[in-house]
C-alpha cells in the first residue's frame, strides 16, 4: 500500500507485529497490545492487521470515541511479507511456516507468539537456531514485549544469526531438495 511505502521510506527500519494468515482471523487484543508495546519502546513500527474491523487498534471496543496513534505506527491490512520483511528491525509474529520462512528469507529476527498448531515446534526451532525469542500468548503484555523488543534489538548476535540463515535460505533449493528426498523413497 502506499502509506506503506511512504512510511518505510520516511525512516529507521521498524518492528512489524503481524498474525500471519490464519491467526489474524482470532487476533483478540494482539494488536491494541502491540500497539501500546511499540509506543513504549519509542520505535516505528507496521501492524498488519488484516481486513477485520475489530483487529484496529484505534477502535474502542466499547464503542468509545477512536483512539489515536503515533504517526510512528502504520497500520496496513496487507503487505506482502516478500517485500516487507527485509525493510524491518525485526518481525513479532504467531509462529506459522510462512510467516517464519519469510523471516529467515529476510534475515530478520523474530520475537514469536505461538496460536497453534506448528507454531509451539516452529518457536522453539528458531530460539534454538538464536533468531527468535518466544513469548507465551498468556504473556504477551506490553511491558514484556517491549523488554523481549528492546533486548533483541539491542543484542547484535539475534541480528547476525539471522543474516546466516538467510544466506543459507538463498543458497537452499527447497523444490530440487524436496525431489530429491521423494524419489530416494522409491529407490
Amino acid at each position: 500500500p502506499a502509506q506503506l511505502e511512504e512510511f518505510l521510506a520516511a525512516g529507521e527500519p521498524p518492528v512489524v507485529f503481524t498474525l500471519g494468515s490464519a491467526a489474524v482471523l482470532a487476533a483478540g487484543d494482539f494488536y491494541e497490545l502491540s500497539a501500546r508495546a511499540a509506543k513504549k519502546l519509542g520505535v516505528r513500527a507496521v501492524l498488519l492487521i488484516g481486513a477485520d474491523p475489530r483487529n484496529d487498534p484505534r477502535n474502542d471496543p466499547r464503542n468509545g470515541p477512536p483512539r489515536e496513534l503515533p504517526d510512528s505506527i502504520c497500520l496496513a491490512e496487507y503487505a506482502p511479507y516478500s517485500g516487507l520483511f527485509p525493510r524491518t528491525a525485526m518481525v513479532v509474529h504467531q509462529g506459522g511456516v510462512g510467516t517464519t520462512a519469510q523471516c529467515l528469507r529476510a534475515g530478520r529476527p523474530m520475537l514469536i507468539m505461538p496460536y497453534s498448531h506448528d507454531q509451539p515446534d516452529n518457536a522453539r526451532r528458531m530460539r534454538r537456531m538464536g533468531v527468535a525469542r518466544v513469548i507465551q500468548r498468556s504473556q504477551y503484555k506490553p511491558w514484556r514485549v517491549a523488554r523481549r523488543v528492546r533486548a533483541m534489538l539491542a543484542d547484535p548476535e539475534y541480528a547476525e544469526q539471522a543474516r546466516i540463515a538467510a544466506d543459507e535460505v538463498a543458497r537452499e533449493n527447497g523444490v530440487k531438495t524436496a525431489c530429491d528426498a521423494l524419489e530416494a523413497l522409491h529407490a
